[in-house]
């Protein structure tokens, strides 16, 4: 992926285009869905005329409870969708017995800022109206952790979910803390200029000081209890421990789990990384156990 995303330009369609369709096999070869996990189709317009659009993810012997995950998929804003994500909603799905909801936000360059992140808080709101706030657990990996965090400090959001569990977050917009990793180790998997004109798909003709680009957790209202896994080869590393450092200056609780020499949102990849069965299977604890807390006991679920 390092030496593709060095000579696919995403500025043009073409470039885009290829882009997209590797990632997808990538993400397929390495991470199919689990077997009889089914996506429901969603597409919904609220009583404000916001649409909304995802689907409900379920493995077998899951149906609708009064809990539920909500996730928020990475895409640098712009490669990936919740087809390309069912190996992590389906997988989180039958760890926890629990239903998922994936918002399939706007992509950039057609929508560039702030979409996406008007989208998540549709999806947020229709979500809401189905399944009590308290009773959610919101889940995002890369891009999707930006997004999450920009959701969380909106101050109209109203009651907050139970928990966060974000893989691999960004929270750097700017890259600035991944430039820095990047000069003490190299990512596998990308470089920090080709992650920066994906981004800028998406933020062109905004201020960077943009109080939703640069998010001040740190200054913010408390979140959610949350658990961050990233990994020690990524260059996002900075970001999660950023965003960890940040949770509990500003009152909440944060777990923060570094695994060793694995890549960005390894969690998506059994095939290659081994070690996303444990890193999931913490995951799913982390849900349950919060869950619990506020009065819900979610089913007991087995790896796969």
């Amino acid at each position: 992926m390092r030496q593709i995303s060095a000579v696919l330009p995403p500025e043009q369609a073409w470039g885009l285009f290829l882009s997209r369709r590797i990632l997808a096999g990538v993400m397929d070869a390495f991470g199919p869905p689990l077997a009889g996990a089914r996506a429901e189709k969603v597409d919904g317009v609220l009583p404000d005329g916001r649409r909304v659009v995802g689907e409900w993810v379920r493995t077998p012997g899951v149906e609708t409870t009064d809990s539920a995950i909500y996730f928020v998929h990475g895409s640098g804003y712009a490669l990936c969708s919740p087809r390309t994500h069912r190996r992590l909603t389906s997988w989180l799905s039958r760890l926890t017995g629990l239903p998922v909801f994936v918002i399939d936000y706007r992509l950039a360059p057609r929508h560039r800022f702030p979409a996406a992140a008007d989208d998540v808080r549709a999806g947020w709101d229709w979500l809401t109206g189905h399944v009590p706030p308290e009773r959610i657990v919101v889940a995002g990996d890369s891009a999707g952790g930006h997004l999450t965090a920009d959701l969380l400090l909106q101050p109209d959001l109203g009651t907050k979910p139970a928990a966060l569990v974000l893989f691999s977050p960004l929270i750097d917009l700017t890259l600035g803390l991944a430039r820095a990793r990047e000069a003490l180790r190299r990512d596998p998997a990308i470089r920090v200029a080709d992650a920066g004109r994906l981004l800028k798909l998406y933020t062109r003709g905004v201020d960077p000081a943009h109080q939703r680009l640069t998010l001040d957790v740190a200054g913010g209202p408390a979140l959610p209890r949350t658990l961050i896994q990233a990994g020690g080869a990524e260059m996002l590393l900075g970001d999660a421990r950023r965003l960890a450092a940040d949770i509990r200056t500003g009152g909440g609780h944060c777990e923060l789990q570094v695994w060793p020499d694995q890549v960005h949102v390894f969690q998506a990849l059994p095939r290659l990384s081994p070690e996303a069965v444990k890193a999931m299977a913490q995951a799913a604890g982390f849900i349950t156990t919060s869950l619990r807390a506020s009065g819900f006991d979610a089913l007991a679920g087995k790896a796969g």
